[in-house]
């Protein structure tokens, strides 16, 4: 199958293009000029240079192809310049399925985020629960609009789409604020625990690759929807296996939530008016605040995929930081 992918130089992308080439796949990915691309290269991948917000390139990558996998999304919980997250996650979005239906593409495996249903009155949610009335971050809400505007053209067009909504992706090498904040914690930065009752839904990233990829390959699953997680915690018995696995003990005080959000509110604050980065962002804290606890099984009976363990995950993302 000759495959196009968006993304694929970042965290969850190399691990897709992986999977995609042991199964044969002829990979076609859209690059950035910026994007250490040699992974790809050894891969035999045919590089296109662009963005979701070039339609040309996009034209250019899609044609002759069957399978197209969009990833690419701007994921994260501050950005000095906020119309980024319109521009790929909305806009880039557009692009990338209206795009897929003018090259006439078999499928569309377009990967979202489970933060797109906010906090839904099901507890776990599914996949057919009414998503919550609030996004709690720019990234959640522009990834929601983004796939609001997939579901339409699958609606009113024929656009032949699959959606992937992933929980908390965890791996060796995460450079994601799930990794930074298990690196927080084994090299002491952190210096308070907080939100401890809040639960988040976690998944290996190997699994995401696979579960990916199924999608991409199974028969009659246009329509489909896949929340792709298993394992619910929350953030104290996290903390504790992070400790457990590292060897390194938890910071001892415990901040209220309250406080937590006002630290937060002061820090993004300030990074708004310097551009600079925040150690942490009121989005980020208010995502870990009302965390989210769905029910993934749906991936495992349809796609097959079999959730590693969490410790699994855990270990090796651990060990990747000591390393």
């Amino acid at each position: 199958m000759k495959t196009f992918i968006t993304g694929a130089t970042g965290f969850i992308g190399t691990q897709v293009v992986k999977r995609l080439a042991q199964s044969g796949h002829e990979l076609y990915c859209l690059v950035r000029k910026t994007s250490h691309v040699g992974e790809l290269t050894e891969l035999g991948a045919t590089l296109i240079t662009g963005d979701v917000t070039d339609e040309d390139s996009l034209l250019e990558g899609m044609r002759g192809c069957d399978g197209v996998i969009n990833l690419a999304a701007i994921y994260s919980f501050w950005e000095p310049n906020k119309r980024i997250y319109t521009d790929v996650n909305v806009e880039g979005t557009r692009n990338v399925m209206q795009c897929a239906l003018e090259t006439d593409v078999s499928k569309v495996v377009h990967v979202s985020t489970a933060l797109v249903y906010g906090k839904p009155a099901d507890c776990p949610f599914t996949e057919e629960s009414p998503v919550g009335p609030v996004r709690f971050s720019e990234y959640a809400r522009t990834k929601y609009a983004g796939d609001l505007i997939a579901w339409d053209l699958y609606e009113k067009k024929g656009l032949p789409l699959v959606t992937i909504y992933l929980g908390a992706v965890l791996g060796p090498g995460d450079p994601k604020s799930s990794g930074r904040y298990i690196q927080g914690l084994i090299h002491r930065r952190i210096p308070a625990r907080a939100c401890e009752d809040a639960i988040m839904t976690y998944v290996h990233i190997r699994d995401v690759a696979e579960a990916i990829v199924r999608a991409l390959e199974k028969e009659n699953n246009i329509g489909q929807k896949y929340l792709v997680g298993k394992h619910r915690l929350s953030y104290q018995a996290y903390n504790e296996l992070i400790s457990e696995i590292s060897g390194v003990p938890l910071p001892k005080r415990r901040f209220p939530n309250s406080a937590v959000m006002v630290i937060a509110t002061l820090r993004t604050w300030l990074a708004d008016l310097t551009k600079k980065r925040p150690a942490t962002s009121i989005a980020e804290v208010r995502t870990m605040k009302e965390g989210f606890a769905f029910d993934g099984s749906k991936a495992e009976r349809e796609l097959g995929i079999a959730y590693t363990p969490v410790r699994v995950a855990l270990e090796e993302a651990i060990a990747s930081y000591r390393e």
